[in-house]
């Protein structure tokens, strides 16, 4: 049986150990490739970080009932957005806006999805249902009555009931936050006539 004998490297002019330039030097080699390496495999896979949107419209009016929670945080989303988009906020000035976003409806309903065998609630199913429609001024309808929904499950209990309400809560304004993010989308996806 053969065995492998043990070589000595060849004696180089400086190694790494000895030199400190070149320990920098690899160490700066190593931690170039473990950041570059993750950013190129997202990149090869069509990964890519998303930027400030792109309207095919200049200005914006948000036509929603008074006070809706959505109307204003799609506003808040907008504005600081970094996009160019004009948002039009004066009824008056309604008729200068290029695009009319009208929030049709918004609700919230709470579904029991599960009781144990006393008959006690143990699962509910939040879910948040948008409706929405894009127009012009002149009542060309570029995106026609659309309903985004957004589900979710959370499980319940009497006994820890105020935690709960706080776990729904925050629920809610996920899926707020969630339903605004695909009205921006929808938004950036419109082409003008």
């Amino acid at each position: 049986m053969r065995t492998l004998q043990e070589r000595p490297f060849p004696p180089t002019h400086a190694s790494a150990a000895s030199n400190p330039s070149r320990r920098r030097l690899l160490g700066l080699a190593g931690t170039l490739a473990t950041t570059v390496a993750p950013a190129l495999a997202l990149s090869a896979c069509g990964f890519r970080l998303r930027g400030v949107p792109e309207f095919a419209f200049r200005s914006l009016y948000i036509m929603a009932p008074p006070g809706m929670p959505l109307a204003r945080e799609l506003q808040r989303t907008i504005e600081s957005s970094g996009s160019s988009l004009q948002l039009v906020t004066d009824p008056a000035a309604m008729p200068t806006a290029e695009v009319i976003l009208e929030l049709l409806s918004a609700r919230q309903e709470r579904v029991v999805m599960g009781r144990n065998a006393s008959g006690e609630v143990r699962e509910l199913e939040l879910r948040q249902r948008v409706q929405f429609r894009l127009r012009t001024p002149t009542g060309v309808e570029l995106v026609a009555p659309t309903e985004l929904l957004q589900k979710r499950d959370i499980s319940y209990s009497e006994s820890i009931a105020l935690a709960k309400e706080a776990e729904e809560a925050l629920l809610l304004r996920t899926m707020q936050t969630d339903i605004v993010q695909q009205l921006m989308r929808r938004l950036a996806a419109v082409r003008m006539p």
